[in-house]
């Protein structure tokens, strides 16, 4: 079995999906992210590639990540200190075994996607689903790498080729099933509400929808 990871910030307004503000509103954008995180943890039980744990940010006590927990039979964890690399290393050490590690910012990632990666991992050493802006909506590995993790310029357009450079270093092998895309500036509401629509904030319309007479 392979367990997933996924990481995701409390749906507190103001401190979530930061970047969507401007277009959303503070209130909006949390709701947002809620829906989100129910979609990815709906797409790793419908993978049913293994056991799913849900990595909180600040802590575990938000009442949503309760409510997740009751919903979906998953386990909670804090995320620990540390940049993003350290925190995604520490999720692949409490692993028991192989594990797939997302975050909630990839409505593009189906469950097809999770059963694909996992499969891989029997094969290689990592698996990667590259997102387009240069970062990865996710990262699979049979046991922990802190290579991969360290000198990493998180955020950037350079996260997936200097993971790929670090893979090339320590002589790993690795897949690339697909490319995903993230959730991350106004402009990306659109292709949400076309490819994802269950998911578009209330009242959203396309720009070209909006604009019509």
């Amino acid at each position: 079995m392979t367990g997933v990871a996924i990481f995701a910030r409390a749906p507190v307004p103001g401190a979530c999906k930061t970047r969507l503000i401007p277009a959303l509103g503070a209130d909006a954008a949390a709701r947002l992210h809620e829906s989100l995180v129910r979609h990815a943890l709906t797409a790793a039980a419908a993978s049913a590639v293994g056991n799913v744990r849900l990595w909180c940010a600040p802590d575990a006590g938000h009442p949503f990540f309760a409510q997740c927990a009751g919903a979906h039979g998953v386990a909670l964890a804090a995320q620990p200190e540390g940049d993003l690399g350290a925190k995604m290393l520490a999720a692949f050490e409490a692993a028991d075994g192989p594990l797939l590690l997302m975050g909630a910012d990839c409505p593009s990632i189906t469950p097809r996607h999770l059963r694909d990666c996992a499969d891989a991992l029997g094969e290689v050493d990592a698996v990667f689903l590259p997102a387009e802006d240069g970062g990865y909506g996710l990262v699979g590995a049979r046991r922990p790498h802190p290579a991969l993790f360290r000198n990493i310029d998180w955020g950037s357009d350079r996260v997936m080729a200097q993971t790929r450079a670090a893979l090339r270093s320590t002589q790993l092998t690795w897949r690339e099933p697909a490319v995903v895309w993230d959730l991350d500036w106004p402009a990306d509401l659109a292709r949400l509400a076309r490819e994802r629509p269950a998911l578009a904030p209330a009242g959203f319309q396309l720009p070209n929808a909006a604009s019509a007479d």
